[in-house]
């Protein structure tokens, strides 16, 4: 587990040594306002991301502020905001893309198709006993665990 953790660390820390366009930590965060379908409420993104809700509140204060998401006010709800990625978080987020899967097609080179899909399903399986053991939706679990 430690050593997951370490490379992790190192590649968060390489990318905001190299590649600052979003902030460091925060590049999930807009990926997962990206991937919704439609304009998404905060509340929704803490659910979906495991968050809680004020810390999702600082990191959109903190990527509307780089310019990255545009937050505007629910229609349907005026208390509310929706928020959605800008073009430039669009083109923030496709040099991360990039950027990571350079990273991955170097550190894999030399792997098997075999040992790449047998790393991708333990990944997966991995996460997923995870969210069994904390019981899925317990945000206060996954915001201790970050």
């Amino acid at each position: 587990m430690s050593e997951l953790v370490r490379s992790v660390r190192l590649i968060k820390r390489r990318r905001a040594d190299v590649r600052p366009g979003v902030p460091i930590g925060l590049a999930g965060l807009l990926m997962q306002i990206e991937k919704n379908p439609a304009d998404c409420h905060a509340r929704e993104l803490a659910v979906r991301s495991g968050l809680d809700p004020s810390t999702v509140s600082r990191a959109v204060a903190s990527l509307v502020s780089h310019g990255l998401v545009e937050r505007r006010v629910d229609p349907a709800d005026k208390r509310a905001s929706l928020l959605t990625v800008t073009p430039a978080g669009r083109a923030a987020l496709t040099e991360t893309y990039d950027w990571y899967g350079r990273v991955l097609d170097t550190a894999l080179a030399d792997w098997t198709p075999a040992e790449v899909a047998a790393l991708a399903a333990a990944l997966g399986r991995f996460t997923r006993d995870i969210e069994t053991a904390l019981g899925h939706h317990d945000n206060d679990n996954l915001e201790a665990a970050r």
